[in-house]
């Protein structure tokens, strides 16, 4: 029994790669010199439904055992072999008689043995050859054969008119729509030679075997090419009718019909090569999903929906991908998946206190929410949102609530977001639509009952897009959340189970109605005691870690650590000091790299060879107290900070003159201060000419960072009080409030900063608005231990305490002394 070979490709190629278990070196050229030396008799291998021309190469599968042993026994003669076509295609055991007298000696370029029992061969057509006598007696088929020279031709003008109109025919062939390679094309421009280009025409016109037959017995290369010119002719012929053909057809079928027509084609393709399953198979599988993921009666209800028009769609439409995509989006959330919560407070705690040193009235309010919960599992309770400066731990604090409590964590961040669809998601309408940040979270958790953290929820923008902070009220209310309806998705979501937390740096900017519906939990800045525990728990050991050091390599002192947070940092959180510290393992890390095994001692001393210069002076008092020079206490996004509002009189007639970058609320204070200066001038001690015959110039230090805010009332009243009645200051107090034209100190906030503030900077009396009382009550004692607090109602209670004794005499040329 012989086996049907198969031709995978016909079109020639100078470099065929394919992977074979076989590498047969030393292969053959692609001419025919040298065949004087190939031997008479040969394994022959018969072809069912190919002929193979001399100087190609062609891949071919065999399955009959006799071919296979053809081919094991031309291996070792030189991987010579002769191919022969049958006269009968579906003869399986042909005879010499069954096969054409003219065939191809041919080289076995690679050889493998595929896992059905086939042998997959790339072969190399050699010369034409013509089988003297055919034998089977060695169990495969042998032919002696006789090689067919190829005649030389000389090139009359004749002969290259012939050459050139067959390449004219195949360009031609091309542009009426026949596959044909480029390879091909290109191979063909460069011939000249008639024989092959013959050849080469010919194994690329899906030609009737008879007629291929025909032009591989022919042994003259002009009539051999005479021949394929005319079948390129006739097949120029055909191709032109079938174009027209199909251009009338084309009018009469409209668009949807020949995409369907296309596309059958298409899909018949695809399941040929096993690139898709069939569409009732994809339909079956969505339904088990469906079933399986056991969801709300209106989300099953939509999933049937949508599958029943996936099934009317074709594969391959442009919907069917978007009802694909819908399908496994909305199979793929956490409908019934649920993780179990273990609330011990004393383990929530020591979690808590072992991620966070301080912040204990945060943890009171978190271990207090928590109690609730375990106590009523499906209360709603309050939002908390954690507002603080950054690196104070408001994010790493959700995280380790998660941890604590053995829920899933996911992160979303708002900060910039203004699109109203990032909230509720795209409608399907849009072209990539997707799921707003609240379900793809739920989808990321895989679980219905998160911790999710909405971060930075201050920064939310609002544009034409739409209010994206409006939207999240929805996701927020405990009344509304339960059937909250995204966009894409298109059925009601339970969001009840999910507890939210909220960070922001400010709640001014918060919508009021989304504020409104939030408990604040404020995380004031860490004093400097803290952030010295911080750093030697925490900060330390992890830089020391990701830098691949330990304490054999590096430590570092108390001193250098303390002024690393006071003369290089500035902030209310750790996040810079962790950096500086990182900087200093890294300079370590890289002696260490060098062969320095020597451990490293960083001290106050040598910490600027690590660090570089301070960044930033130490807050100090005044060395003597000055007329016109206030110490106020003002807050920033990092922090407290000391801020001294300076006064200065100028010959002039009256003008005020304010610099430092002020805003808009500060410059009011200062209008408001000059104007109740004025109108209490007697009961002051200030000359009334002052105010005709002076300027006053009021200016902040550090003009190049933008100022504004309440809190300075009382300081820019006191500065100017102080040179307009040549009353020093008294440099140990410093002073926070707001001022109104009838000399009303109101209350301001940011108190524990701005306490922070002076007692680093040496203050000993503070003064602030009697409202605030309760709020320095709220801070540790060991914070406000060696300080004086005078609370004030009304501003002349501030001259009273800020003020010393008048100066004799006006200052000279307006300059305060």
């Amino acid at each position: 029994m012989f086996a049907q070979i198969t031709m995978v490709s016909k079109i020639p190629s100078a470099s065929v790669a394919l992977p074979m278990t076989h590498e047969l070196s030393d292969e053959l050229p692609l001419t025919n010199e040298g065949t004087g030396d190939i031997p008479d008799t040969l394994p022959l291998l018969p072809l069912r439904d190919i002929v193979i021309f001399p100087f190609l190469i062609v891949p071919l599968f065999v399955q009959r055992e006799k071919s296979q042993r053809a081919i094991e026994n031309a291996l070792p003669n030189r991987r010579l072999i002769v191919l022969a076509t049958q006269r009968n295609p579906e003869d399986e055991d042909p005879t010499g008689d069954d096969l054409h007298r003219v065939g191809t000696i041919a080289a076995v370029m690679r050889l493998l043995k595929t896992g059905d029992g086939r042998v997959r061969i790339l072969v190399q057509g050699l010369a034409r050859a013509t089988l003297l006598r055919v034998t089977d007696e060695a169990g495969y088929l042998q032919a002696q054969v006789q090689t067919i020279p190829e005649a030389s031709v000389e090139m009359t003008l004749e002969v290259e008119a012939l050459v050139r109109a067959v390449k004219g025919l195949l360009e031609r062939i091309v542009t009426l729509g026949k596959q044909i390679s480029a390879e091909v094309l290109a191979i063909a421009a460069s011939l000249d030679d008639p024989g092959r280009l013959a050849d080469l025409c010919a194994s690329n016109l899906d030609a009737k075997l008879s007629d291929a037959q025909a032009i591989l017995e022919e042994a003259d290369p002009i009539a051999r090419l005479r021949r394929v010119h005319d079948l390129m002719a006739r097949e120029v012929g055909i191709l032109t009718v079938q174009q027209e053909i199909s251009s009338q057809a084309k009018g009469e079928i409209d668009r949807s019909q020949r995409e369907f027509y296309l596309r059958q084609q298409l899909k018949a393709i695809q399941q040929e090569l096993g690139e898709v399953s069939d569409a009732g198979d994809e339909v079956a599988a969505y339904q088990e999903k469906i079933a399986e993921a056991r969801l709300p009666e209106p989300a099953r209800e939509e999933a049937t929906r949508q599958l029943k028009r996936l099934e009317r769609l074709h594969p391959d439409a442009a919907e069917a991908g978007l009802l694909r995509t819908y399908l496994d989006t909305l199979l793929a959330l956490p409908w019934n998946t649920f993780s179990e919560d273990h609330i011990d407070l004393q383990h929530v705690k020591a979690v808590l206190d072992a991620d966070h040193y301080g912040l204990e009235k945060v943890k009171e309010r978190i271990l207090e929410a928590l109690a609730v919960r375990r106590l009523k599992p499906d209360t709603k309770g309050l939002l908390l949102c954690l507002v603080g400066p950054p690196g104070v731990g408001k994010t790493s604090l959700g995280r380790s609530v998660a941890k604590a409590i053995g829920r899933k964590f996911v992160h979303i961040s708002l900060g910039g977001v203004h699109d109203e669809a990032e909230i509720r998601g795209h409608r399907r309408t849009y072209v990539g639509a997707m799921p707003g940040r609240i379900i793809l979270g739920l989808q990321q958790a895989g679980t219905k009952n998160p911790l999710m953290l909405l971060d930075e929820v201050d920064k939310l923008g609002n544009d034409f897009r739409g209010d994206p902070a409006s939207a999240l009220l929805e996701v927020l209310d405990p009344e509304q959340n339960h059937a909250f309806r995204d966009n894409y998705l298109g059925v009601p979501f339970d969001l009840s189970k999910v507890m939210f937390l909220l960070t922001a740096n400010v709640t001014d900017t918060i919508q009021p109605a989304l504020r409104d519906r939030l408990e604040i939990v404020r995380l004031p800045g860490y004093t400097q005691e803290e952030k010295l525990v911080i750093a030697r728990r925490h900060l330390v050991p992890k830089q020391l870690a990701e830098s691949g050091l330990t304490g054999k390599h590096l430590a570092i002192t108390e001193s250098a650590l303390r002024m690393t947070i006071a003369r290089y940092t500035r902030e209310a959180g750790v996040r810079q000091l962790e950096r500086e510290i990182g900087k200093m393992c890294r300079k370590v890390a890289r002696r260490v790299a060098e062969g320095d095994s020597g451990k490293v001692t960083i001290t106050a001393a040598n910490l600027s060879d690590y660090l570089g210069v301070p960044k930033f002076k130490a807050d100090a008092i005044l060395s003597q107290d000055r007329i016109g020079v206030a110490a106020g206490l003002a807050w920033t996004s990092v922090g407290g900070d000391v801020m001294h509002v300076e006064a200065l009189l100028l010959r002039g007639k009256g003008g005020l003159l304010l610099t430092g970058k002020l805003g808009e609320v500060m410059k009011e204070s200062a209008h408001a201060a000059l104007s109740y200066a004025k109108s209490r001038a007697r009961e002051l001690g200030i000359e009334p000419d002052v105010f005709t015959q002076h300027d006053l110039h009021i200016h902040v230090p550090e003009g190049a960072i933008p100022k504004d805010g309440p809190s300075a009332g009382i300081t820019m009243a006191t500065a100017m009080v102080s040179a307009l009645s040549r009353r020093p200051v008294r440099r140990t107090v410093a002073m926070t409030g707001e001022i109104t034209l009838r000399g009303d100190v109101l209350p301001v906030g940011g108190i524990r900063e701005k306490i922070l503030a002076a007692r680093r900077a040496g203050i000993k009396t503070v003064i602030l608005p009697a409202q605030n009382q309760p709020d320095v009550s709220d801070i540790p004692a060991e914070l406000v231990k060696g300080l004086k607090f005078i609370y004030v109602q009304e501003v002349s209670e501030v001259f009273a305490a800020a003020l010393g004794k008048a100066a004799k005499t006006l200052p000279a040329k307006g300059v305060n002394k």
